[in-house]
């Protein structure tokens, strides 16, 4: 098929996606959280504190977060603040990552991948994705900026949001 979707599958992304642009979305939290690494004072939780002023250290990029779900979604946005806090006078006082690389596996064990580009500013940003049946999320670090001598890089934030 040269990289084309059946033409029923291709029917069904299109009325899933159509269903989320149409629907409203819900905050949905992960039953646990795990990173390959982490600084003491700021463990990986602090993505899913509600609190964008705590955030997930790690020394260098490549480190990864992962978010476990009790139970499977349609992720339909995700909302990520980057860097040490949404406040412009701090962003910047950290590094952080201007790419993530995002997996997300599905209640059946398929995988899917996307990458995810960030702008270099404090404050959210919203991430459309549209993956069904969503299980885990792993999230991992590149592309770091203002990582110099003696600072780290930081993820204040990290929300997931479902249809409603």
């Amino acid at each position: 098929m040269c990289g084309r979707l059946p033409a029923a599958a291709g029917g069904r992304h299109l009325i899933e996606d159509t269903r989320d642009k149409l629907g409203k979305a819900k905050a949905v939290s992960p039953a646990g959280v795990t990173a390959s690494a982490q600084l003491p004072g700021h463990p990986a939780d602090d993505t899913t504190d509600g609190l964008s002023n705590r955030y997930w250290a790690v020394p260098r990029s490549g480190a990864s977060v992962t978010y476990t779900f009790s139970k499977p979604f349609r992720l339909v946005d995700l909302i990520i603040t980057n860097g040490a806090s949404k406040a412009a006078e701090k962003y910047g006082l950290q590094g952080r990552a201007l790419r993530m690389d995002m997996e997300v596996t599905a209640q059946d064990g398929q995988v899917h991948r996307k990458a995810i580009n960030l702008s270099d500013k404090p404050g959210p940003q919203t991430i459309p994705v549209g993956i069904s049946d969503a299980r885990t999320i792993r999230l991992t670090l590149g592309a770091p900026a203002g990582l110099t001598r003696g600072r780290h890089i930081a993820l204040a934030e990290v929300e997931f949001f479902q249809r409603a």
